[in-house]
């Protein structure tokens, strides 16, 4: 994992690059492969390299590749220069449905020019990295030449890694710190490893259904559902892991002092984040490859912290050792991070600005965990760590609502944002949040503040997270910022995400717009003159939140015929999901909150199958569920759903699976009227 380590950086967003799904569902789309997507954007960049801000010594190598439902596409590059890699050189190139060139979003200020011989050894790198590191160094490793591009001048630098142990004799550090090759100077550093700020007291989730492997008498809490993700014991050290066996499949008592409770908490955290990305962005679990997260509970001696490393999440049991740090919103904030570092090249970088956009993703993204979890022992809200009582006196860590209240967040922002901790610089991003989702003033979530003393009415925690996920997985580089000199900051790129998901300047855009506006973050974006009619509830995910849409003149909702594939498709017996899929064409505005699915099945035992509906962008809405006892033949049934967070266009999907042995069947037909 790699990260730039200066706040900074300009870039260059041409004009037309966001362009709205909905305007796009007027003819069958062309959907290119990842293939021909990587092709396109590679013509792009040849033919644009100004845009791309690329010196003749630059080459680019593929590290994600997007295609939406319209097919549109955007390919996310690294960079290095005259074969050195660039820290915070990272792009990505959009290209428009059809394969035009629709813009780049560009990390880069300016085109890279600098001497690439060093004047300081790497040697002497090494030794001022070890000397400069908090704790107790293990090892030093070699150092590496790199262009660190993340400032406001690109210089040329040695990274060396260090490793070791933090002051507290517990936290393991790998610290990444940059030295300036021409001057010997410290740049800056970063940790690998990424801690909540303060995380406490174990939440206790209730009962709960957990995903286990095993049988008879011999069980392990590790999830064969979620990619083999695993929940291991560390019995208060710091080397070895234990997964945890349980002969009865029936773990934890709820108690703080037995063992498995902090372990049920940490495994359902677990499987509660994955489920969430999967089904309300798409994404196949935290590294987007399917595979599940290791959670390691009990960690050192009375350790009042939790942090993820790259790889698996870690929890302390907190002073006394009675204080399990398993919380639900902390898990998906720590995960959170790890769909960071894999989305964004390099991450968002750990300092600065863009430093306070890392924390305040996750901070967004474990709340919606929260909210989509509904658990009612620990019930959604807008407050980060508010179960642990970290300070002895119940406040929370942190608050979306009002950030302010903890005595050292922004709720505005500010020129001095950028140098705040990125725990306290993350303020800014969670109070827009929140006005963008619930809106300003009192509310059962907390009471709101503006900073331009405007009202706000929120769209709703569905729609606010697509747009900022969106933002996150297609435009964000690894310098963005609140405030950019260019179009590198979160504003345009989460105005972009609107507009692809619910149009230019509808309801949605504006609602960022003014968001963004009430948290003192002004742009350059093109005022909306138009008061749109809604384009949506925004109720359709399964989080719970606020659902209440800004103020708006109605529209009539134009009508879009039905659709309907024919086509038999097999259903393998106890085997992979089969999807059937159909596309909507001429249908210019949201899905409804009636959606109907009409489903027609023919298999010798119902109950062995699961069916969901998948809209365009990847959003899993639960049909049915599979039901061992239910022994009746076929499905003949119409579902309804509230898909009205969707843009009706696009190809949509019935995805069926037969979760048992011995019955077979095929889906016969299904009929979609949005």
């Amino acid at each position: 994992m790699n990260r730039s380590l200066a706040a900074g950086g300009a870039a260059l967003l041409l004009a037309g690059l966001a362009v709205g799904t909905a305007a796009m569902a007027q003819a069958t789309p062309d959907i290119p492969s990842r293939a021909d997507a990587v092709a396109r954007a590679d013509s792009a960049l040849a033919g644009h390299r100004s845009a791309a801000l690329a010196s003749t010594a630059d080459t680019f190598s593929v590290y994600r590749t997007i295609v939406d439902p319209t097919g549109a596409s955007h390919v996310r590059y690294t960079r290095t220069h005259q074969g050195l890699r660039v820290y915070g050189g990272d792009l990505v190139v959009h290209n428009g449905p059809g394969g035009a060139f629709a813009g780049v979003s560009n990390a880069l200020a300016a085109p890279l020019t600098l001497s690439t011989t060093p004047t300081v050894p790497a040697a002497s790198a090494e030794r001022a990295a070890a000397a400069g590191f908090a704790g107790r160094v293990s090892t030093v490793g070699a150092s590496e030449l790199l262009v660190d591009a993340s400032g406001e001048r690109a210089r040329l630098a040695w990274e060396t890694v260090v490793r070791g142990t933090a002051p507290d004799g517990q936290t393991p550090s790998v610290s990444h710190v940059l030295t300036d090759a021409g001057t010997g100077a410290r740049i800056g550093a970063f940790d690998e490893i990424e801690h909540a700020a303060g995380t406490g007291k174990g939440v206790y989730v209730g009962t709960v259904p957990v995903d286990t492997t095993g049988s008879g008498s011999s069980y392990q809490l590790k999830d064969p559902v979620r990619g083999n993700g695993y929940t291991c014991d560390m019995a208060r050290g710091t080397g070895s892991c234990s997964t945890y066996t349980d002969a009865d499949n029936a773990w934890g008592d709820g108690n703080p002092g037995t063992s498995q409770s902090a372990a049920v908490d940490a495994h359902y955290g677990a499987a509660v984040t994955y489920d969430y990305f999967k089904s309300v962005h798409g994404r196949n679990g935290i590294f987007g490859d399917g595979r599940g997260v290791p959670s390691r509970v009990h960690y050192g001696n009375a350790y009042k912290n939790a942090f993820w490393d790259g790889s698996q999440m870690t929890y302390g049991d907190g002073a006394g050792n009675t204080h399990p740090f398993t919380e639900l919103d902390i898990s998906g904030h720590e995960m959170a991070h790890g769909v960071t570092e894999n989305v964004v090249s390099g991450g968002l970088t750990y300092s600065g600005e863009s430093g306070g956009l890392n924390e305040a993703t996750s901070d967004i993204f474990g709340t919606m965990v929260e909210f989509y979890a509904a658990n009612s022992s620990d019930t959604p809200d807008y407050l980060i760590g508010e179960k642990i009582d970290y300070f002895g006196n119940g406040r929370p860590l942190r608050y979306m609502d009002d950030p302010s209240k903890d005595g050292n967040s922004d709720k505005c922002w500010s020129t001095g944002t950028g140098g705040k901790d990125v725990h306290y610089s993350s303020g800014v991003a969670n109070h827009f949040f929140y006005l963008l989702a619930v809106g300003s003033g009192s509310s059962e979530w907390g009471n709101s503040p503006t900073c331009d003393s405007s009202t706000l009415t929120g769209i709703g925690n569905a729609k606010a997270e697509k747009i900022w996920f969106r933002a996150l997985d297609v435009y964000f580089t690894s310098t963005t910022k609140y405030v950019a000199s260019g179009t590198n900051d979160a504003r345009n790129y989460t105005l972009s995400a609107a507009k692809d998901l619910y149009g230019n300047c509808s309801a949605e855009y504006q609602a960022v717009q003014k968001a963004w506006k009430a948290v003192n973050v002004a742009g350059e974006d093109t005022t909306c003159t138009n008061t749109p009619g809604p384009t949506g509830s925004p109720t359709a995910s399964p989080t719970v939140g606020p659902t209440t849409s800004p103020t708006a003149t109605p529209t009539s909702t134009p009508s879009c015929p039905p659709v309907t594939n024919a086509t038999d498709v097999q259903i393998p017996d106890a085997g992979a999901a089969v999807d059937s899929t159909v596309t909507v064409t001429g249908c210019v505005r949201n899905a409804s909150a009636s959606t109907k699915v009409e489903v027609h099945v023919k298999h010798t035992w119902r109950g062995d199958l699961s069916i969901d509906l998948v809209a365009p962008d990847g959003t899993v809405y639960s049909l049915k569920k599979a039901e061992i006892t239910d022994s009746v033949a076929n499905v003949d049934t119409t579902y309804t759903v509230d898909a009205s967070s969707e843009a009706a266009g696009g190809a949509w999907k019935l995805r069926v699976r037969d979760n048992f042995g011995y019955d077979t069947g095929f889906v016969d037909s299904w009929t979609l009227t949005v």
